[in-house]
């Protein structure tokens, strides 16, 4: 029996992998060059999903005063590079790869919608083993807008080879950001509970909340039913 989604669309932090001691890790290296004091990894856990200069903005101002446009560049430009620089290895959610891969042998097309910037994206997947199982990528650098933006995710599902008017396409998120973007396109939407929704996960208006990442494939089976 064919599986009912023809593509599926993945958010990467919070949902397929545990970013947020990476994260802390290298933001407190840019936080410790410029003078400022670190932050623990539960304060950067509620800065994630808003892309990097929202992240290093909100750390700046949580640890003295608050940038501007023209102060944020060269910090940022210090984070992103120590960020793609680093050589620590990212924890992959359970479940993950075997899901992935479950999935792409049953012919399902992978791409990821991210507000991390792709370069950095990119490095995550080819170093955990992901890269060959995703036909497209998209980063929170990639086009001129981001998520909750529909336009992101439309981007990724066009490079799928998907219609977003059919009902054969869903995004895979743990965030608000993840549900806006799908709404606005008009696909399915499921949430991951243990990422960073910086809200109840019961009140983002995910069309189903999924504990654990094994349980997708079934999921969308039964969503797809409905």
């Amino acid at each position: 029996m064919p599986f009912p989604f023809s593509a599926l669309v993945f958010d990467l932090d919070g949902t397929l992998i545990d970013s947020a001691p990476d994260m802390t890790r290298v933001l407190n290296r840019t936080l410790a060059h410029f003078d400022r004091p670190s932050l623990t990894e539960a304060q950067v856990r509620t800065m994630v999903g808003d892309g990097s200069a929202m992240l290093v903005r909100q750390a700046f101002a949580a640890t003295g005063a608050a940038l501007d446009d023209e102060a944020t560049q060269p910090i940022l430009r210090h984070y992103l590079d120590r960020y793609f620089e680093d050589e620590e290895a990212s924890a992959l959610y359970p479940g993950v790869t075997e899901t992935l891969t479950a999935l792409a042998e049953r012919g399902v097309r992978l791409g990821l919608c991210t507000n991390k910037p792709e370069r950095i994206s990119r490095k995550l997947l080819d170093a955990l083993g992901l890269a060959p199982l995703f036909g497209a990528v998209a980063g929170g650098d990639t086009l001129p807008v981001k998520k909750p933006d529909g336009r992101h995710l439309s981007w990724v599902l066009e490079r799928l080879g998907a219609d977003p008017q059919t009902p054969n396409a869903a995004m895979i998120g743990d965030n608000g950001n993840d549900v806006k973007a799908a709404r606005a396109v008009g696909v399915p939407v499921v949430a991951m509970s243990y990422g960073y929704p910086r809200m109840p996960v019961e009140e983002l208006g995910a069309d189903v909340i999924l504990d654990h990442f094994a349980d997708l494939p079934s999921a969308l089976e039964r969503l797809a039913a409905r």
